[in-house]
């Protein structure tokens, strides 16, 4: 049987990795409409080229993943443990406690789901410079189906003690969460994408570990958004701006912890909250605020999600629609609260 590295190209045929001397400087991604694990392999380069204790590790799908681009140019520093995140996940940590900074990486499926005792008992439990940086994830894995779709991960890596969620939006938001997760000392779980994402933020943004973006906030909705959904959100905004119901977008890219502030804040103009993720309802975003503003100051929370069920074989556009992952959904749901 081939390696799954042989699987993925037939699955997904994937470019060849370019060579140190053909390896273009890397940009910032401010406004391009790219994979979040294209970005994520691009800085990958660019940071170990400064920062010689990254390491990255990888379980057999580095031309999936890209960080294939780090292994041509590094390969000292590049460890491809097999079809094994067990291992992998074992071995990040061995290696964090010799000074390095790991970056383990697979699909989201395999990394949450297959290592996900490794990674409370090695590395939460002992609190380990560690990020997983988990690509293929939500329903935009497309053709490959519902075994490779992960909707569950978010909600896996939430529930365990001192893990960071980030889950960045647009490649220019990737990039500043490489490089910030590389000066953060402790475990991170990175959710990224297969599918290119339309560039959301401004030229101004700078992220942060545990703060939202406002881009703005509306007087009778608001939508906390993360991952792809924050451009759906923008849209959506835009829609039912023109409608007279005044309307802003938060890009909650830090699930785990929660920028309870902005929050707080959001919730005390709020008419309705809609949460917008393309995870399960279950255990994400959209639970993560509910449990939030119950407590401290409860408002009406709408969740656009998977609504516990599993994925199908489709292209990414077609699932966004068939699972009401859309700016029109958004739009019908709020439509639906004004009506009652």
């Amino acid at each position: 049987m081939g390696s799954r590295e042989q699987e993925s190209r037939v699955q997904s045929p994937e470019s060849r990795v370019k060579t140190q001397n053909s390896e273009p400087r890397t940009p910032d991604f401010f406004g391009q409409a790219v994979a979040t694990r294209d970005a994520y392999g691009a800085t990958l380069v660019e940071l170990g080229k400064k920062n010689e204790r990254i390491v990255v590790l990888d379980a057999d799908l580095s031309g999936s993943t890209k960080t294939g681009k780090f292994a041509k140019i590094f390969p000292e520093r590049f460890f491809n443990i097999g079809i094994s995140e067990q291992d992998m996940v074992g071995t990040a940590g061995g290696l964090s406690l010799t000074g390095k900074i790991p970056f383990a990486s697979t699909f989201a499926i395999f990394e949450t789901g297959r290592a996900w005792e490794q990674i409370r008992q090695t590395i939460c439990y002992s609190y380990l410079n560690v990020k997983l940086a988990a690509t293929h994830s939500g329903i935009t894995v497309g053709e490959d189906g519902a075994s490779h779709q992960a909707v569950e991960d978010i909600a896996l890596m939430r529930v365990v003690p001192n893990m960071t969620i980030i889950v960045p939006s647009d490649g220019f938001e990737t990039k500043q969460v490489i490089e910030a997760v590389v000066d953060y000392e402790g475990p991170v779980y990175v959710r990224l994408g297969r599918a290119k994402v339309p560039a959301v933020m401004p030229a101004d943004y700078r992220f942060r570990i545990g703060k939202a973006y406002v881009f703005n906030i509306g007087n009778d909705v608001n939508i906390i958004a993360a991952g792809i959904m924050v451009s759906a959100a923008l849209e959506a905004r835009d829609i039912l701006s023109k409608e007279g119901i005044d309307t802003g977008v938060i890009n909650m890219s830090t699930i785990k912890p929660l920028d309870t502030d902005t929050l707080l804040a959001v919730a005390e103009k709020s008419k309705l909250i809609v949460t917008a993720e393309e995870h399960s309802i279950i255990g994400g975003l959209g639970s993560a605020v509910s449990e939030f503003v119950s407590e401290n100051h409860p408002v009406h929370v709408k969740r656009i999600g998977i609504k516990d069920i599993f994925g199908c074989s489709g292209s990414p556009k077609e699932l966004l629609k068939l699972y009401g992952l859309t700016a029109e959904d958004i739009v019908k749901t709020v439509h639906e609260w004004k009506g009652k």
